[in-house]
């Protein structure tokens, strides 16, 4: 389906009503570099045009009411990326949090960020921690972001913690269960994605959220992220409504 073909998608008709609406949406934002290599521009002018699609999308989850938007910002593999580009990427963040945190706040949106700190930058470090701590108490859209994240990293962290208690003799082995598992998981307490979009047109996870997006509902887009809008995100979810959600059971509609 082109871009045009999806702007035109019919809104959802339940809007405002809660019925088929996610609670919880997870992007991918995938594509701000070949956006700019199409456009003849420089890969940071991509970036930069991301950021201004991030704030639509929070808008966006605002006005419908979406409890969960959590946002694939920076992987613990973007590292591998030339110096100059990941410097860039860095200075971006510095701005978001700066620029629109102000904003976030105003808009009772609560932020969290998961994914690991150690090791970061002091200053990257300051920054995610006032942007926790100004808007912990917010009871609006909860905007994770994933910075420095990586979805089997993520397991591997909450694996060595809950060996740990096994080792203090604070956890019995035969009590480690799924619940347990996800509460040392860094998205404790956030519900799993009801719905996952990817931009770009491909078609994989890359680390994402490995373990919440078992049962999770994928829509993959051919937009580059910085073309992201309203309506593209209203059309995802369209196609979401439309999808029969069966957790591994049958069919509400089978017979």
């Amino acid at each position: 389906m082109s871009g045009e073909a999806k702007r035109s998608a019919p809104i959802l008709a339940r809007e405002g009503t809660g019925e088929g609406m996610p609670t919880h949406i997870a992007i991918i934002m995938d594509g701000n570099g070949r956006w700019a290599a199409q456009r003849g521009l420089p890969r940071f002018e991509g970036h930069r045009k991301g950021i201004e699609a991030i704030r639509r999308a929070v808008r966006t989850a605002t006005d419908l009411g979406i409890r969960y938007l959590t946002v694939y910002s920076f992987s613990a593999e973007n590292w591998r990326r030339p110096e100059e580009e990941v410097s860039f990427l860095m200075g971006l963040l510095k701005r978001f949090v700066r620029h629109d945190l102000a904003e976030l706040h105003s808009s009772n949106v609560c932020v969290r960020i998961i994914g690991e700190r150690e090791g970061l930058p002091s200053d990257i470090r300051l920054l995610l921690d006032e942007a926790e701590q100004l808007t912990r108490n917010n009871t609006g859209l909860t905007l994770v972001i994933a910075f420095n994240y990586g979805g089997r990293q993520e397991i591997v962290s909450a694996v060595r913690a809950l060996a740990r208690k096994v080792k203090e003799g604070t956890l019995d082995p035969s009590a480690i269960d799924m619940d347990i598992i996800s509460e040392a998981l860094d998205t404790r307490g956030i519900p799993d994605p009801d719905l996952v979009i990817r931009t770009s047109g491909e078609q994989r996870v890359s680390n994402f959220l490995t373990w919440q997006t078992a049962y999770s509902e994928f829509v993959f887009l051919p937009d580059f992220w910085p073309d992201f809008d309203e309506a593209i995100f209203r059309a995802a979810i369209d196609e979401y409504s439309r999808r029969d959600r069966r957790f591994g059971g049958l069919s509400a509609k089978a017979s």
